[in-house]
């Protein structure tokens, strides 16, 4: 009983640990554009993410009953395999963290789990049903309807504010992105930290401490609440940073409407109970939301290491979770194996990112432009600026010095 009280307590520590990684690797989905469109210093933002991001953790359990309950057969699960699931999560978080990839931290912890439960009780341990309509079908459907809304309102606000006066419109829309960031912050903490709440609930039922079908208990709800609002209030300034202006260079109406149209995507599937990644519905939106615009564009070599993360996900999580798993399998010291595996590689990986430091005193520094994809060079040449955008012409071979001498004519578009 004593051992198994201990890999029970391994497991909600690590689960826990696992929300932390979450909070901070998902920090950029709420506040990446108010901060790249200086709605709100980065320090600012990320506490009022990571105070929303608690609250929302109490607004609902359908998302967690789906991880308890639904994805796979919690009669078969030891608290070894959901440990085993919890390493593959872990450590791909992290390593789409150290890269800057906006990847999805419920995919992650979803393929952790399907791997550790394939390889501890067979492929019939997963439920397909509800892998499909509450996992698969959302990844696909969240960043399409998120994008196209996020689109059509970034049109439709331009539209509206034309005769507006430039300052007054981008201080308004300013203002509403704060609202909207908060919704998003509010929505993650909904169903992000409900993920957890999902994990730490399953354990506690394949450990015989709660019986089957079992809600959280109450310190599940608060301990993977705040555990999540500590890792948002770190910020996950890589990625911030990505999602900000790497994708795309956003005005406040666009931020307006890709934030609002993530947040009713995320809450809608909150209530619904479908486990969505917040990362594909915020990133869709951000995409929508840079085509929104006459002459914006989306960074097309960005957005495809982007989707080659996503594919991986699943796959790559499930795959190092099986492979812990088997190695738990071998005994306590294979789990104290495991233990140590992932305590060392998370400090390798944050060693290497202390390499080049980025934090909220340069997420939002110009960074040096990327190589710009054929589709993008494509849509920047047929798109003509916006009026009143002055050009000016470069006469080939000319020096500085005669530049400096004679000014260059400038033509009106």
């Amino acid at each position: 009983m004593e051992s198994f009280s201990l890999i029970l307590a391994i497991v909600v520590v690590t689960a826990l640990a696992f929300d932390f990684t979450n909070g901070f690797h998902d920090t950029a989905n709420a506040m990446a554009t108010t901060i790249s469109t200086g709605a709100l210093k980065p320090k600012v933002a990320v506490a009022m993410s990571a105070v929303l991001n608690l609250v929302g953790a109490f607004l609902s359990v359908e998302v967690a009953n789906t991880i308890s309950k639904g994805l796979v057969d919690e009669t078969g699960i030891r608290p070894e395999v959901i440990f085993a699931a919890l390493v593959g999560a872990i450590l791909w978080n992290l390593l789409t963290w150290l890269v800057g990839l906006p990847s999805s931290s419920s995919h992650a912890l979803m393929g952790g789990l399907i791997g550790a439960a394939v390889a501890s009780a067979g492929v019939g341990a997963v439920n397909g049903d509800a892998l499909v309509t509450k996992v698969l079908i959302p990844a696909i459907a969240a960043p399409l309807v998120a994008g196209l809304a996020a689109m059509l309102g970034a049109r439709l606000t331009y539209k509206l504010g034309r005769k507006a006066d430039g300052k007054a419109a981008a201080k308004g829309y300013r203002a509403g992105q704060i609202a909207s960031a908060g919704l998003v912050s509010l929505a993650h903490g909904t169903n992000d930290a409900q993920k957890t709440m999902g994990i730490i609930t399953l354990a506690l039922v394949a450990g015989g401490s709660l019986a089957p079908d079992s809600d959280p208990p109450m310190w599940v709800i608060l301990s993977a609440g705040i555990a999540i609002a500590l890792g948002t209030y770190l910020g996950g300034w890589r990625i911030i940073r990505t999602m900000g202006k790497g994708l795309t260079d956003l005005q406040p109406q666009q931020g307006f409407a890709a934030q609002t149209s993530a947040a009713t995507v995320i809450l809608a599937s909150s209530h619904l109970g479908f486990s969505l990644s917040t990362t594909h519905s915020v990133s869709g939106a951000v995409m929508g939301a840079g085509l929104g615009r006459k002459g914006g564009v989306v960074r097309w070599s960005t957005a495809t290491r982007m989707f080659v993360a996503w594919g991986l996900t699943l796959p790559a999580a499930a795959l190092v979770a099986a492979i812990a798993e088997w190695v738990c399998g071998l005994g306590d010291w294979g789990t104290a194996l495991v233990a140590v595996f992932l305590v060392g590689s998370s400090a390798a990986i944050w060693k290497l990112s202390r390499r080049e430091v980025v934090d909220h005193t340069n997420v939002i520094d110009a960074d040096e432009p990327e190589q710009s994809g054929v589709v993008t060079q494509a849509m920047a040449a047929v798109t003509p600026p916006p009026a009143g955008v002055t050009e000016e012409p470069a006469a080939a071979g000319a020096s500085s010095a005669s530049e400096s001498k004679a000014p260059s004519a400038t033509t009106t578009v």
